[in-house]
């Protein structure tokens, strides 16, 4: 028995991969949500194919979730539905999108984990310090934290560059991001010099027997093989340990510690956006929410009217 829910959703997916250059984590997301959708559709009987279904079966079965999750899950979850309703719109499968009715859980997103500057600079010079490592593997390291925090790479990116994209004449990296978006980035004085340092190291990075490297990759394993996004996470770990004694450092804080500071620093937010290569403006704010939140932790603390009145007994009359 045909089954249209289920060539829908494999549409969608294919859709989300070939045509959207989405995330192989978006791609496990959606497909996860989506599949779970479709079991409860059958489950309960309900037509399997989604334009015979309606914003009621979709509270429905976000309704048997609700136990246990937090909004922030139910969230992701309707916003799956969503775009998988989008895409059937774009392709005339429905005349309309029925869950763009339907409001998403309210939930407070979490501030970007971010470090001080004294912190972040800790993190990056603590390769130099670390006697323990390869002296060859120390000059790579420093090169990636530089990177990841002086122009503000997400980690995918950070194992993504290649060689070729670097121009240390200009000072700058075309780096490739979420949805295969180029972008330019600049290169800081910092940065150059570590990566011309790696640069004469790098080709000695090759497989012990063999002798092969990766020809395109620029930071590569002692086997000269590319990086992968679990080692690059934990060499920040190792260095966040050594440097601040932070061992659950992950590499997104030194992108958002980037932004967080240029921000403090006066940098223009549109500047920034372009930078770190948010698609919206609205996820580049949310650094002005970590600055303001900053700024009255120095006030309350600091600040002589802050403590107004608290401490001092009221005076007669």
């Amino acid at each position: 028995m045909a089954d249209p829910l289920a060539a829908q959703i494999d549409d969608f997916l294919h859709a989300l991969e070939f045509e959207r250059r989405a995330s192989p984590r978006t791609l496990t997301t959606y497909r996860r949500d989506l599949l779970a959708f479709a079991e409860f559709v059958r489950a309960n009987a309900l037509p399997s194919d989604a334009a015979r279904l309606d914003v009621a079966a979709a509270r429905a079965w976000l309704a048997t979730l609700f136990e246990g999750r937090k909004p922030a899950t139910l969230a992701r979850k309707l916003s799956a539905l969503r775009a998988f309703y989008r895409h059937l719109l774009r392709r005339g499968v429905v005349r309309d999108n029925p869950l763009a009715r339907l409001k998403s859980p309210r939930f407070k997103r979490p501030l970007p984990q971010f470090l001080t500057a004294t912190e972040a600079e800790r993190v990056v010079e603590a390769p130099a310090e670390d006697h323990a490592r390869d002296a060859r593997l120390a000059t790579r390291d420093a090169a990636m934290l530089e990177l990841l925090y002086g122009s503000g790479l997400r980690v995918s990116e950070l194992c993504g560059l290649n060689v070729a994209r670097l121009d240390l004449i200009r000072h700058e990296a075309r780096v490739v991001g979420k949805g295969d978006k180029e972008r330019l980035v600049p290169l800081g004085a910092a940065s150059l010099r570590a990566l011309e340092s790696w640069l004469t190291e790098r080709p000695h990075c090759r497989h012990p027997k063999t002798g092969a490297q990766h020809a395109e990759a620029l930071f590569l394993g002692v086997r000269g093989t590319r990086l992968s996004v679990r080692q690059v996470q934990n060499v920040v770990r190792r260095y966040g340990a050594l440097g601040t004694g932070r061992g659950d450092l992950h590499p997104h804080a030194l992108r958002h510690s980037c932004a967080t500071h240029l921000l403090d620093a006066g940098a223009d937010l549109r500047a920034i956006q372009e930078l770190l290569g948010h698609a919206s403006l609205s996820t580049t704010q949310r650094y002005t929410h970590v600055s303001v939140d900053r700024l009255m932790q120095v006030y309350d603390g600091a600040h002589p009217l802050a403590k107004a009145g608290s401490d001092e007994p009221d005076l007669p009359g």
